[in-house]
Formats: C-alpha cells, structure tokens, sequence
C-alpha cells in the first residue's frame, strides 16, 4: 500500500515546514516540497496540520476480565480517533498481568483486535520478582509498580521486593505513587467523621499531597540508589515537582515524569459539578497544583502527557462516592484538550508534538516512531486546529459511552489518523482492515 499526502504543514523536532509525505509499505520513504510517484492513494490536507501520532504511555484498556467496561478493540479504536497511534497499556487486569504466560496472551489479544499499535506493562507484586527479571526489554515497554492501591489489588508494598527490583530490573519501572498508609489513615478519619455523606469533594483530601510526596520521594530515592530508570506516572502536585531534575536532556535522564490532561485541566472546583466522573487516583487537587503543572511541563521537569485512560460504566460510576470505581476516559480526547490550552496561548504545537509524540519515544526507546522522519513507520494525524466540535454521546468512541468533557466545544479535531501506514481514521470514520504493530525499543542501559 502507497499513499501520497500532498499540501501538509508538517509539525515535527520543534519546526513547522510545508511539504508532502510518501508512504510506502507503512513507512514514510519520502518527505519533500513537491512529490510526484504513483500511489495507491492521495491524500490532500490543504494545508492542515500533520502530526507524529500520539504515544500514549498509560492506558488501562481492561481486557481480560473487565470487558464489560472496555476492551482494546474499543479503546484502540477510540484512540485513533484523537489521533493516538500508539499505547502503553497496564496490568491491573483481571487476572492481572504477573506472568510472562499472562502478558503473552495480551499481545496476542493486541495483535488479534487492536488498532493501533500496543505495548503492555509487566505488573509487579510482592512475590513474582523472578517473572519480572525475565520480561525482555526488546518488546516490552517496562515493568509497572503500583506503590499505592488504585484499581486492582496489585499493591506492591514489601520493602525487600520493592528493593531488589529497582536494584535488579533491567527495564524501565513506570510507578504508581500514593503512600497507602497516609490515604488509609485519612479514609479512616474521614469516614469515622463523615460516614455515608463523603462524596467526591473529599478525594484530594484523602488521597492528599503528603501521600502523593511520600511516595514519589521513596521512589526517587530507590531509583537513585540503585541507578535505575524511574518512569514516576501521573504527577499531580506542585510539591512533587522538584524531584525532577531540567537540567539535562532527555535522553540522559534516568528519572522521569509525566502528567495527565485531566490534572492539566480539572481542578478540585469541578468535583461541585462533575462529581464520581473525575474522581481517578492521584486525585485531582486544587487549582493551585493545577496550575503548577503545565509551567512544569514547558521547563521540562514534566517530560511527557498522557492520559491514564481509565473507562468504568456509567451505573458503577453513578454509585455513592465510596463505592464508585477511580478512573475516568479520556484517550480519544486527549489532544483537542491540549489544543485548548494551544489556542489560549499557554503551549505551542510544536512542544505538544514534543510531549505527546517525541518525548515518549525518546524516554522509552521506541524504535521508529514518535518523529516524521525519512524510514520511520508513518503513524500521524491531520488535524484542523480550528474546527470546532461538540464531544457528545453520538461521536464518543468509549464502550462506557460517557466522557467528562460531555457538552464541551472543542477547537481543533483530528481528520484522520494513520497507524503504520495504514488509514484507520478518515472523516468520521474507523477504517478496519489492518491491525496495528507491536512496539520494540533499544532497552539499552
């Protein structure tokens, strides 16, 4: 398959350039101002945008077990409509993903029905340390530790095991940071005070700063002792941020850090109005952390966005605030969120590409991809920075059906997306008829 994108504002390593793209056996053979070959197809932008497709390193998709609330066909396929080409999904499944057996049946299930290209993270326990040491970090993008309990039981809270795996993992450990007994102790305190009349405005008082701090500071301390390559997921507090050192590039950090859209834009003002929908672990703080964050992004202490996609149903999220599961979804809407803060002026396009496309690949070694460059595999999307939409029930992807940001209008909407050279997003449309890849890395040292 061939394919010719003519008139593109291209949006790649910081500069804008117009040219058009040759694509031929799902990489991207030509970049240059005027392209003339027989193609299978053309496509003309007219001058829209075309950028690197998004990597998203933290999805959870809930395939096996928890498919009444998504699968990774569903979630693919709502991915590639924002323009998401490829994800890093987690294994706090059911049964979740402990075992080399276990993980090998997810990527079989990746290379059967999902969209976009896959990789999916090795969990840890306190007592499966020899399955860890034997994930290979050729195909598998790291290995995830959840220090606080959120979705799933796969705590991970044995000083010894959490000891000998930043000591021995070879790969790259991406964590989850809430100290348990500071959110226990809270949610103890709260409920003896409050009862059955706690609801969602209490989640960043009980899943607080101070257990968010002690934690991430307990894994930067590991990682800097034992030299390991620290992936911190979801940063939401202005106190975590000077953990994280700006003063090197990249691809010389061995201690990393993300941050998640909605903790760019919610704050804990919107629990009045959204409730259980933006409940998630971290939780959402005040406006003050809020704000905090994207400065941090833009000065590089932050190094990449996600999302956490986190997709329950609209009746477990509609249950009282105790009951009701953390998580929210949010893939397919990821970057038209960012698109926002681009039209207010806080963050150009070429840094969004920076944070969403190229950082994740550099941070975890993806080969070819997360740049628009001559022999990568071409994922991209064409976007229309101005188009104006409505996110409502008919045009949300997600197999839960609902979204946090239901009745918003959003400038600037993904037109299409391509995933290894294939069209899966067109004018509206999914477009079956090849699955997506399995990502490799350089795990390196």
């Amino acid at each position: 398959m061939s394919t010719l994108i003519r008139n593109a504002r291209i949006v790649n390593k910081g500069k804008i350039t117009e040219a058009d793209i040759l694509i031929r056996n799902g990489r991207i053979e030509k970049i240059a101002p005027r392209i003339t070959a027989p193609v299978n197809q053309e496509i003309d932008v007219k001058g829209n945008y075309v950028l690197p497709g998004i990597i998203d390193d933290q999805v959870h998709f809930r395939e096996p077990g928890l498919t009444h609330k998504a699968t990774i066909a569903s979630e693919s396929r709502a991915a590639v409509a924002g323009g998401v080409t490829s994800f890093m999904e987690m294994p706090n499944v059911n049964p979740p993903t402990v075992t080399q057996a276990l993980l090998e049946e997810k990527y079989q299930i990746g290379a059967r029905t999902s969209l976009a290209n896959y990789s999916f993270f090795m969990g840890a326990t306190n007592d499966n340390l020899e399955e860890v040491l034997r994930t290979n970090g050729g195909n598998v993008c790291g290995i995830k530790i959840f220090m606080g309990s959120s979705t799933g039981n796969m705590l991970v809270d044995s000083p010894n095991t959490l000891e000998r795996i930043f000591a021995e993992s070879p790969l790259l450990i991406a964590t989850h940071c809430e100290d348990e007994a500071t959110v226990r102790h809270n949610l103890e305190e709260y409920k003896a005070e409050f009862g059955d009349r706690l609801t969602a405005e209490f989640h960043p008082k009980i899943r607080n700063v101070e257990a968010c701090l002690r934690s991430s500071s307990m894994a930067v301390d590991l990682a800097k002792r034992h030299g390991t390559r620290l992936h911190i997921l979801h940063i939401s507090t202005r106190d975590e941020l000077d953990l994280f050192d700006n003063t090197i590039p990249l691809e010389q950090k061995r201690i990393t850090a993300e941050v998640c859209v909605h903790h760019l834009y919610f704050s804990a003002d919107d629990y009045a109005r959204l409730g259980n929908d933006i409940k998630c672990n971290p939780a959402i703080k005040s406006a003050e952390h809020r704000d905090a964050l994207l400065p941090a992004l833009l000065d590089n202490r932050l190094d990449v966005i996600a999302t956490d996609h986190a997709p329950h149903t609209r009746a477990e999220k509609d249950q009282p605030y105790l009951l009701a599961p953390s998580g929210l979804p949010l893939v397919q809407h990821s970057l038209p969120v960012m698109l926002g803060f681009y039209h207010a002026g806080r963050i150009s396009l070429e840094r969004i590409v920076e944070k969403m496309c190229h950082a994740p690949a550099t941070l975890f070694r993806i080969q070819d991809r997360g740049f628009l460059e001559e022999g990568y595999w071409a994922d991209l999307s064409i976007v229309d920075v101005n188009k104006e939409w409505t996110v409502q029930k008919d045009n949300i992807l997600y197999q839960c059906g609902w979204s946090p940001f239901e009745g918003n209008v959003f400038r600037g909407q993904v037109l299409s997306t391509m995933v290894s050279g294939h069209l899966a997003w067109h004018d509206g449309k999914i477009v079956e008829g090849k699955m997506g890849e399995r990502l490799l890395f350089s795990p390196g040292k």
